[in-house]
């Protein structure tokens, strides 16, 4: 790995110019010199694939500030695959950009909003200058590197103003923007005092991507509302300075197979039995839910829990069978907000242990730690029933990886309505997050459903995951962009739901 400086722009072929918050690798200072490590990511497992194939740039941060770098903007690094190579072109934060940017208005004003969180938004005049002032720094680094032959491709609500920034400077450039999260309705959008100027820098864009089409929907209501912009719903278009903006549901897969050969693995298999029978104290009796989340109040753990407990209570019976595991990814742990909400976890664990456990065995398990692919998969292997309850989320892979797993063709996916999988994820159980007595009900109606309907409904999952993998999503969202007339595809309206109903 090495730095590099920039090559004229006349001597490069098309190639592709990646934005995000955070880059492909995280790098460390050690006393052996700089170390990277690549982070656990779907958007990482989705466009590193596509770089290595067409050749080009990313832009993000690798976890290190100006201090850290002998005090420069940026560095270039190769990032060397075999005979393929793409470049990192690193940004550095500093500790007041990290605070203001990323903690202060990305994560305390966008993220809550987007997700109905409305009495979380902290909104601080000093935070946005911040998110402008980092967004121009992005900005910079994309029009230096992009050719006038090149796509852009910016992600996510920490850079919703990098469109229209490029394309103040490059205004005959192809730009696709990719809103990860939720977008609200224009009636909480609109609650943000700068509504204006984050709608304005997301059409720089010339083509605009959400996972569903709820929220494809939402955007263009605020385009209508906000901006008084006439908006074409029907086609997905928007005429804004003279320019078409196209925009579309495409929601994200995974790497199915990737998924499928670690669940195949003897030493993955040979784990979920160990699994069973240290959860179900040695005797593989019993009947196991999974749930796997962030650690964010978004996820929906403590409700959760309470639906649990609601469990154990309307329905006795199952008191000593059943063994809930909640697994806990440690996130923002430095956030007094987040203190407080994993210490109302810890003590919901500790009451409903108090109150139902049996003969030993402890209802609820709680794993507050990060676990490896294998690791994961043969927690997914292990389970009866996988319960995914966020209170609200862009799409949810978690679900996807649960589906990718079960080789089995058997388990039960209980999936929350107000994930965006849902509306792909069809053949699930779906439930309210809120309705503490639906999903206790629902929980039953899993662990007694006939094993036909079970491999029914895991088969129709399993087609679908497969069928709209990580390659479907770059296909279907940013490769008729890189064709030469740079024309993007529309897809059926209802997303690939109705795509994967046919396929049954």
């Amino acid at each position: 790995m090495r730095d590099i400086g920039s090559k004229p722009v006349s001597a490069r072929r098309p190639r592709l110019v990646v934005a995000s918050n955070r880059g492909p690798y995280i790098f460390k200072e050690t006393p052996e010199g700089l170390t990277r490590v690549k982070p656990v990511s779907g958007l990482v497992s989705a466009v590193e694939p596509l770089l290595e194939a067409n050749g080009g740039v990313w832009i993000g941060w690798a976890g290190r500030g100006p201090e850290e770098a002998a005090d420069r903007e940026d560095a270039k690094h190769v990032i060397p695959l075999g005979d393929r190579q793409y470049i990192f072109r690193e940004a550095f934060l500093t500790e007041d950009d990290i605070q203001s940017y990323y903690h202060g208005f990305a994560n305390r004003m966008l993220w809550p909003l987007c997700l109905y969180f409305n009495e979380k938004c902290r909104f601080e005049k000093e935070n946005w200058e911040s998110y402008v002032r980092v967004n121009e720094k992005i900005a910079r680094s994309a029009v230096e590197e992009a050719g006038e032959r090149d796509l852009i491709w910016v992600h996510d609500y920490h850079l919703a103003l990098v469109p229209e920034l490029v394309r103040r400077e490059l205004p005959g450039s192809r730009i696709a923007f990719f809103w990860h999260i939720p977008f609200p309705s224009p009636d909480i959008f609109r609650i943000l005092p700068t509504a204006e100027s984050v709608l304005k820098g997301i059409l720089g864009s010339d083509l605009v991507g959400f996972h569903i089409q709820t929220y494809v929907r939402n955007f263009l209501s605020s385009i209508e509302t906000i901006l008084a912009t006439p908006v074409n719903i029907d086609e997905g278009a928007i005429w804004w300075q003279g320019r078409k903006v196209m925009v579309k549901a495409s929601p994200i897969g995974i790497d199915f197979q990737a998924f499928n050969r670690t669940a195949r693995r003897k030493d993955t298999i040979a784990r979920a039995h160990e699994i069973r029978r240290n959860a179900l104290s040695g005797t593989g009796t019993g009947k196991i839910i999974l749930g796997a989340d962030r650690l964010d109040y978004t996820k929906g753990i403590l409700e959760r829990l309470l639906a649990i407990e609601r469990f154990f209570e309307k329905y006795p019976e199952f008191q000593g069978k059943v063994i809930f595991i909640q697994i806990a990814v440690p996130s923002r742990a430095e956030v007094g907000d987040y203190q407080e909400m994993r210490r109302q976890i810890e003590e919901a664990v500790g009451r409903i242990n108090g109150r139902f456990t049996r003969e030993g065995r402890i209802p609820v398990h709680y794993l507050y730690r990060s676990l490896s692919r294998r690791e994961l998969v043969a927690h997914y292997l292990a389970a009866d029933v996988a319960l995914i309850t966020p209170l609200r989320d862009g799409l949810n892979l978690v679900a996807k990886e649960f589906v990718a797993s079960r080789i089995d063709s058997d388990g039960v996916l209980i999936l929350s309505e107000l994930a965006g999988a849902s509306e792909q994820l069809s053949e699930a159980l779906i439930v309210n997050p809120y309705d503490l007595d639906e999903i206790s009900d629902t929980i039953r109606r899993a662990l007694e459903m006939p094993e036909e309907e079970r491999r029914q409904r895991m088969e129709a999952l399993r087609k679908n995951v497969e069928a709209f993998d990580l390659s479907w999503w770059l296909e279907d969202f940013i490769s008729p962009l890189m064709r030469p007339d740079g024309v993007s595809g529309k897809t059926d309206p209802r997303g690939p739901r109705g795509v994967a109903h046919d396929a049954q």
